[in-house]
C-alpha cells in the first residue's frame, strides 16, 4: 500500500517558530560496552550539524536524557520489560550525553524516565511559554523514543518534523518501518537539509 492510499499521506507545513528536540543521545547508544549501542554515529553526526545550525540562527535547542532514581523506583513496569535500562538508574557516564552535542548552559535538559519526550515532563507547558508550534525531532531511537515524541507531539497541537539522518534505530527493518509509518500518520519526515533549509527560510522571514 502507498503512502498516501485510502487517506494517508496528507501533508503538515512547516510552522513559523520551530524548536530542536535532541532526544537521548546519551554515551549508551554509542559505547560499545553498553547493551543499547547502535551500530552507526552518523545520526549523531547529522544531529551535531542541525543542532549547530539551530543555535546559529536562534531556534531552541531542548534536550532529553533519561535518569532513573534510586532502585529504578520510577522506572515501573518499563525496567522490568528492559532490564537493561537499569544501567540508566542515577548520573553515571551512560546518560551524559555525547559531547559533540552537548547541552549550552542556557540550554534546557529534561530529564525523563519513558519513551516520549512529553510524558511526565514539563516540554509541552514549555513548547507553549515559548510559543513554538513546530518541534524538529532528532536522537535516538526511531521505534522508540523517536516515535513516541513524535505521536505525542502531534496529539499536542505541534508540528512534529523528523530529520531522517538525525534518527537510528538498532537495524535498518525497525528504523524504516517506523519512518514510514511516521510519515504516513504522525510526523513528516525530512532530510537534514530539507529541515536546515526551512528553519533558514523562517530566520531570513524573520520569524524565530
Amino acid at each position: 500500500m502507498t503512502q498516501n492510499a485510502k487517506g494517508f499521506g496528507g501533508s503538515l507545513e512547516f510552522g513559523a517558530k520551530p524548536a530542536v528536540i535532541s532526544i537521548d543521545l546519551m554515551r549508551c547508544y554509542f559505547d560499545p560496552a553498553s547493551s543499547f549501542c547502535l551500530p552507526s554515529e552518523d545520526c549523531l553526526e547529522s544531529s551535531a550539524r542541525v543542532i549547530a545550525v539551530a543555535r546559529r540562527l536562534g531556534v531552541p535547542v531542548i534536550h532529553t536524557r533519561v535518569v532513573f532514581g534510586a532502585d529504578g523506583i520510577d522506572g515501573g513496569v518499563f525496567l522490568q520489560k528492559i532490564p537493561a535500562l537499569r544501567g540508566l538508574i542515577g548520573d553515571v557516564a551512560m546518560n551524559e550525553i555525547m559531547p559533540n552535542v552537548k547541552p549550552l548552559s542556557d540550554e534546557l535538559v529534561i530529564v525523563k524516565q519513558y519513551a516520549s519526550a512529553f510524558f511526565g515532563t514539563s516540554l509541552s507547558s514549555t513548547l507553549r511559554t515559548m510559543g513554538v508550534d513546530t518541534v524538529l525531532i532528532l536522537g535516538v531511537t526511531t521505534s522508540g523514543c523517536i516515535r513516541a515524541t513524535a505521536v505525542d507531539a502531534v496529539q499536542l497541537g505541534f508540528i512534529p518534523i523528523v530529520v531522517r539522518e538525525s534518527v537510528d534505530d538498532r537495524g535498518p527493518a525497525p528504523h524504516e518501518a517506523n519512518l514510514f509509518d511516521l510519515q504516513a500518520k504522525y510526523a513528516e519526515v525530512l532530510s537534514e537539509g530539507e529541515a536546515i533549509a526551512n528553519m533558514e527560510k523562517i530566520a531570513r522571514d524573520g520569524d524565530v
